[in-house]
């Protein structure tokens, strides 16, 4: 197991690495310019020469490229001379727009997207699998056809249909919830979850819909193997039999698209996050792509890369957990 982790997470450094290396290249061929954008509408000639000296474009690519994994791991100094910044550790550069370091804005706007995901999640997960186990216990029953007409329907609908309905329905007609903004957990548990309520649903809507088909499938699959059948024959109770063998075994491919959804939902729902105004990492990454802020998209890639490698390395190490097989 030990030398699997390792592997592993060579295998994690070099995707991040193959990703920054593509993205950095990227944002080189494209036709916007960086000192540009960092300089302004109004900058002269002179100060535009100032502005690429001091960002370290007048250097060759591939000095540029090992300045910024550098700086990643033990941080760098930007400009020189009295104009010279020291950019610490974990060191993405800084933001063309604001002039902030682009970690801590990755960090200011982590906690509201990471509050989406993880609730949007829980709730898709209880409500997707609910679904699609029910469905595949009742197969080709009213219930089950039920369901997954429901499931296809809810999955037709795109979230930004669903957050509008949601928004009038709930707060402009009843006036149940209010206007979604981001509260810290730790301030407020209840106005916290009260106020990211609309969202959650709005995403686990989506959600749940796919994971209900998948999820029937998998149990469907799972409930005709032998060993169910055996397990049946001695004597064990049908609850015992549908959680601890079949839903054990038909979580499989639920947890390898989990992985992959929760890692890109960390790193901002973009669409979701625009639309309840809740100032995340997806919000943020649209304001830069918008103003060319090429800083601020390439630490949002490198961060999203990130939460979906490490997502899908520990969706590997649960597999042995919950299916004992897969140790073998």
């Amino acid at each position: 197991m030990i030398l699997y982790l390792v592997r592993r997470l060579l295998a994690l450094a070099g995707v991040l690495l193959a990703i920054a290396a593509v993205t950095f290249l990227i944002f080189y061929v494209l036709p916007a310019d960086p000192a540009a954008a960092a300089c302004g509408k109004t900058c002269s000639a002179e100060r535009l020469a100032d502005v690429r000296t001091y960002l370290g474009l007048d250097q060759p690519l591939w000095r540029q490229f090992t300045d910024f994994l550098t700086g990643i791991f033990t941080g760098r100094t930007l400009g020189t001379g009295q104009y010279a910044v020291d950019c610490g550790f974990p060191c993405l550069g800084y933001s063309y727009e604001n002039s902030l370091p682009v970690w801590d804005l990755l960090m200011d706007r982590l906690p509201v997207s990471a509050s989406l995901a993880v609730g949007a999640a829980a709730l898709w997960l209880l409500l997707g699998l609910g679904a699609g186990v029910t469905a595949a216990l009742r197969k080709d029953t009213a219930t089950d056809k039920a369901l997954m007409v429901g499931a296809v329907a809810a999955a037709s609908l795109p979230v930004y249909f669903t957050s509008v309905m949601l928004i009038y329905g709930v707060i402009r007609v009843a006036g149940l919830l209010p206007y979604p903004t981001y509260q810290a957990f730790t301030d407020d548990p209840l106005a916290w979850a009260s106020n990211l309520a609309l969202p959650w649903i709005a995403l686990a809507l989506l959600y749940a819909a796919m994971y209900a088909r998948q999820s029937r499938g998998s149990m469907i699959e799972a409930m005709a193997e032998p060993y169910i059948r055996t397990a049946r024959a001695k004597g064990m109770p049908e609850r015992t039999v549908v959680v601890k063998h079949g839903l054990r075994s038909g979580m499989t491919p639920i947890l390898t698209i989990f992985g992959m959804d929760l890692g890109g939902l960390l790193a901002g729902a973009v669409i979701t996050e625009s639309i309840f105004g809740l100032p995340g990492i997806g919000r943020l990454f649209y304001g830069a792509l918008v103003s060319s802020d090429q800083p601020v998209v390439l630490g949002v890639t490198l961060l999203a890369a990130f939460f979906i490698v490490v997502a899908n390395l520990l969706v590997d190490l649960l597999y042995a957990v919950i299916d004992p097989r897969v140790r073998y």
